[in-house]
């Protein structure tokens, strides 16, 4: 996540998360800590997996006190293992208090929905398929939770309403059918848009082909159907399988030869990576 990207996007949730810990004082912490003191604490790995987040992290404490200092031992990416010394956090101590659970809850989570990502593209790693994020993210977590999956290996689906024109079962049903929405899709669509549409059986799938759909998502369907809807489509598409993909089952699903699976399962369900700041010494 670039400088730019933190600046017009992360800087003010990160705010509304340190105002929600902080409504109006830290009121332990200006209890045993009344003045500026200098501090320093670090930053322990507590488990196993793949760090994200660290720029975060370190925002946290940067937009409570532009002067606090972070030198890290690990960079966005790496493989960390229990007892690892990720970082060095200097600054006021009232800061270090203050913003610690609010950085750890960012790094945390990130890092777990990266491991878990990263766990689940090597259980595709021989295949032509690519793991896909879904829009099931946390509310004013997704600019987060999408970068993680970057980070481990994943890739983006569409950030937003905004980013692309995916027709699902209700939008479907308003418009009347496969055909007609479509139809009505490619009508107000720029032309640089993809349209992808969500089949649940093989009616479905024959009429977003003779619709000239880009992407035919094949939704929870078993697999038999969607071998037989993979040769319906035979490369007329971009095919995508989709519903309550996991680790335990992907390997299955790849196996279809599909291009994409999508999985929310990677930010609604990945455990956190335990992590935890210690050792805070006045200096």
């Amino acid at each position: 996540m670039n400088e730019i990207t933190m600046k017009m996007n992360a800087d003010k949730l990160i705010l509304m998360a340190l105002q929600e810990d902080i409504t109006s004082e830290d009121v332990t912490t200006n209890a045993i800590m009344p003045e500026k003191v200098l501090g320093e604490v670090d930053l322990i790995c507590k488990g196993e997996g793949v760090i994200a987040g660290l720029n975060v992290f370190a925002r946290t404490f940067e937009l409570l006190d532009k002067d606090t200092e972070i030198i890290f031992m690990a960079k966005d990416g790496d493989k960390v293992n229990k007892g690892d010394l990720l970082a060095k956090v200097k600054g006021d101590i009232r800061v270090l208090l203050s913003g610690e659970r609010v950085a750890l809850n960012y790094l945390q989570r990130m890092s777990g929905i990266a491991t878990y990502t990263n766990q689940v593209v090597n259980l595709l790693v021989g295949s032509k398929t690519k793991l896909l994020d879904t829009r099931k993210t946390t509310p004013n977590m997704r600019i987060f939770e999408k970068y993680a999956v970057i980070v481990g290996g994943g890739n983006n689906h569409r950030y937003n309403l905004s980013d692309g024109i995916l027709l699902k079962d209700n939008h479907i049903g308003a418009a009347g059918s496969v055909k007609k929405a479509i139809e009505l899709a490619r009508v107000y669509a720029p032309f640089v848009r993809k349209i992808e549409v969500e089949t649940e059986n093989l009616d479905m799938v024959k009429e977003a082909i003779e619709a000239r759909a880009d992407i035919i998502m094949l939704d929870n369907m078993s697999i038999d159907m969607m071998e037989e809807a993979i040769k319906l489509i035979d490369g007329k598409a971009q095919t995508e399988c989709s519903g309550n993909v996991t680790k335990e089952n992907i390997q299955a699903l790849a196996k279809i030869g599909v291009d994409f699976i999508s999985s929310g399962a990677l930010t609604h369900s990945a455990p956190i990576l335990d992590l935890s700041l210690k050792h805070l010494h006045r200096i």
